[in-house]
């Protein structure tokens, strides 16, 4: 199994790096590799490759169209973190008219370097949109020097590779205030991927959104062990269900959660995009991500020049991450509150993770008033009081 571990960490020590990446490392996903063309000769030898400048655009970049491509770790037709990707290329196609080419079920294993390596020699740019792909990513982008590679949500860099993701635990935050009011038993629950930094910290996000409006909540976390696995995502979500959950929040790539609360007459939300086409009636809302400025951005300034290679943080601010509509039976009161919310974490007055805060042992993490750093919450590895699981190490 293989894990696509998409937390992302900036400002690390080489010690916390190597425990971010040991901290799963499997994940079931299909191997087949398609891709939308034909893998081309080699254009180019790679040692003769070389270049020692920070800005690794070239002037023959700057005076045609740069050659794209996109690796991919599940298949567009996912319905959440590959298809938003996918919007994602689309959109920058749409925007600079430049068409181009992706690779999909691509394993994070050697494979990866293998695909990457034959895209290298004959496109310009590169994105590769799962964590599990950075050691290999920065691999050929050493050797191809001459090569934009960007990483989604990885914290390695070259000369010639940047990193970029999100805080979308702002939007797990505002779903979480949404669930915390729709619910009548108090009882929410969340099913899990893998117990890493990144859907703990969107856990805990989700619940003191909902503690936020509703103290008398308790939130059931179950995990999946998995991205992109609907029989097991769905039999996660019914457990939860059995258990008396009436709203359910996953992380997951499927629509899985959100069809089986619909079955049980309970809301429910997803991850990464907006789900509510598969659930009408029983969908509340999640995070969703919008890559395509970002792509589009990456792709021009390789064009004219100014590409550097930056670690960006996105967040709802600036557009990258965002809140899917509330669904259609979320009461209008309920709506209001959170429009509310998201405006004053768009203008900055509203910190997810600022004290008081205690974790569920009871031991407190902030005094109030005390907000806590990016970088702590990107290695968060315990759940906030309120919430009822276990985190496996």
């Amino acid at each position: 199994m293989k894990l696509r571990n998409r937390a992302m960490t900036f400002g690390l020590t080489a010690i916390l790096a190597s425990v971010m990446v040991l901290t799963g490392c499997s994940s079931k996903n299909n191997e087949d590799k398609t891709s939308t063309s034909t893998n081309a000769s080699k254009t180019e030898d790679s040692d003769s490759n070389t270049t020692t400048s920070a800005n690794a655009t070239t002037t023959e970049t700057k005076t045609k169209a740069p050659r794209v491509a996109f690796v991919y770790i599940g298949p567009p037709g996912d319905g959440g973190w590959t298809f938003q990707h996918d919007q994602g290329r689309k959109y920058m196609e749409e925007q600079t008219g430049i068409k181009a080419d992706t690779v999909e079920n691509v394993p994070e294993s050697a494979d990866a370097e293998r695909i990457i390596t034959e895209l290298a020699q004959n496109h310009d740019i590169i994105f590769t949109t799962s964590f599990g792909y950075m050691d290999y990513t920065l691999n050929v982008a050493k050797k191809f020097p001459k090569v934009i590679f960007e990483h989604t949500a990885g914290y390695k860099t070259a000369d010639n590779m940047g990193t970029y993701f999100g805080k979308n635990f702002e939007a797990s935050y505002l779903a979480g205030i949404a669930a915390g009011k729709v619910t009548k038993k108090n009882h929410l629950g969340y099913v899990g991927a893998f117990p890493i930094p990144e859907v703990i910290y969107n856990i805990n996000a989700f619940a003191l959104g909902a503690l936020s409006v509703n103290p008398d909540i308790k939130v059931d976390v179950v995990w999946s062990n998995t991205w992109f696995d609907p029989n097991t995502e769905r039999q996660a979500a019914i457990s939860l269900l059995d258990k008396g959950a009436d709203v359910l929040m996953a992380y997951q790539d499927s629509p899985a959660t959100v069809q089986a609360a619909a079955e049980r007459g309970a809301f429910a939300g997803g991850n990464d995009s907006d789900m509510s086409k598969y659930a009408p009636d029983a969908y509340l809302t999640n995070p969703v991500w919008n890559w395509g400025p970002y792509y589009t951005g990456i792709v021009k300034a390789v064009q004219d020049g100014t590409w550097k290679n930056e670690q960006f943080m996105g967040s709802m601010a600036d557009g990258m991450v965002d809140l899917a509509p509330l669904g259609a039976k979320v009461p209008d009161d309920v709506k209001k509150m959170v429009e509310d919310a998201k405006a004053k974490v768009l203008d900055g007055s509203l910190q997810v993770f600022t004290g008081p805060i205690v974790d569920a042992s009871g031991v407190e993490k902030l005094k109030a008033g005390e907000t806590m750093s990016l970088d702590t919450i990107l290695t968060m590895n315990w759940f906030v009081k309120g919430v009822e699981g276990t985190i496996p190490k």
